[in-house]
């Protein structure tokens, strides 16, 4: 007996209270997004460029291939290079002039370990919900959750469980 069993995906969305322009430019900049997300980017996403995103209280970093961007519309990358690389698609749908729905998708994991792909995938899930949630809040809100710090206090680097973030 043979089983078709699809690669598994990992998604999330949220409808933010902002502008597609203002939700589209904040995960284009790092100067905006690392007031949500990772903590340092060291560039601007444009097509055909690799970025390096790092998440400092963590320790972590992953390098980040721009594949495509259309503006306010769509944003495709290739990220955890060389070593894990897996696919994240930013789509964008205007909900009115001051509402926005982002869903994000990615897939690619396990790379042939369905057992790993499928662990990969609700992480994935998981952390992709923290991502808008923090998103929604900052945007909406002017605040910095830093729903990424605290998700995971015992794993943070030691000088980031000291300060007062």
């Amino acid at each position: 007996m043979s089983v078709n069993i699809e690669a598994p995906m990992a998604t999330a969305q949220m409808v933010i209270r902002k502008p597609i322009e203002t939700v589209f430019e904040s995960l284009i900049e790092p100067g905006i997004t690392s007031r949500f997300w990772f903590s340092k980017g060291s560039g601007r996403l444009t097509v055909g460029k690799r970025v390096r995103w790092d998440w400092e209280m963590y320790g972590l970093h992953t390098e980040v291939d721009v594949r495509e961007i259309e503006t306010n519309k769509r944003i495709l990358l290739e990220w955890n290079q060389p070593d894990d690389p897996s696919f994240v698609e930013w789509t964008f749908a205007a909900k009115g002039q001051d509402r926005t729905l982002i869903r994000v998708e990615n897939w690619g994991f396990g790379r042939g370990d369905l057992n790993k792909a499928i662990a990969e995938a609700i992480a994935s899930t998981g952390g992709f919900s923290y991502v808008l949630a923090a998103m929604k809040v900052f945007l909406e809100h002017g605040v910095e959750p830093n729903l990424i710090v605290d998700h995971d206090p015992d794993a943070l680097v030691s000088s980031w469980a000291t300060e007062s973030k």
